[in-house]
């Protein structure tokens, strides 16, 4: 017995149906992909305090489900007293089922528990279909014990998806159920 996640199963029998019939795709392989998931934090005060980065990449793998990696500076400044090769932040990249179960457990568990949560703002597309956001507070997680945490961090989500336009990749994440603010005119 072999385990898809649900919103796999969704894309294929719900999504690419109704995206097909919106655009006009004469064939499914034109139907916009969610690629991949990359949720990143920077952690500015890792360089007075080496600990941070490891509290945040405990946190980030037990979000994510995946190994957390840190990111390291790649110059020096000296206002920040900042090295190059200092670890600033962390970062993880999601693909396939993984990918599918993050983003299930993002919309149908983290995002309503956020506090005043009205909808995410659709203003994050980059121009070609990509979607960034970011999360206030990493406790919105059913995976992190509030007890435990030292300090709470943000984090940014990109959603990289394989469409063309901006209007495509909102369409494909609409069909998923994210929650854009709906414009009122």
């Amino acid at each position: 017995m072999s385990y898809t996640p649900r919103l796999r199963d969704m894309y294929a029998g719900e999504v690419v149906p109704a995206l097909t019939e919106k655009f006009g795709y004469k064939t499914s392989m034109k139907v916009p992909k969610l690629q991949k998931i990359i949720i990143s934090q920077g952690i500015g005060d890792a360089v007075a305090d080496k600990k941070l980065i490891d509290h945040a990449l405990e946190d980030l793998t037990r979000i994510a489900g995946q190994k957390a990696v840190a990111t390291i500076s790649k110059k020096d400044i000296s206002n920040f007293k900042l090295r190059k090769g200092m670890p600033i932040g962390t970062k993880v990249t999601l693909r396939g089922d993984r990918m599918y179960d993050f983003l299930d457990r993002l919309l149908s568990v983290a995002l309503p528990r956020t506090r005043d949560f009205r909808g995410v703002n659709p203003k994050g597309f980059d121009g070609r279909g990509n979607f960034n956001m970011g999360v206030k507070e990493h406790i919105i997680f059913p995976e992190i014990d509030i007890d435990k945490v030292n300090r709470i961090m943000g984090m940014d989500i990109t959603f990289v998806t394989s469409a063309d336009s901006d209007e495509e990749g909102m369409a494909l994440l609409d069909a998923f159920g994210f929650p854009f603010i709906k414009k009122t005119t």
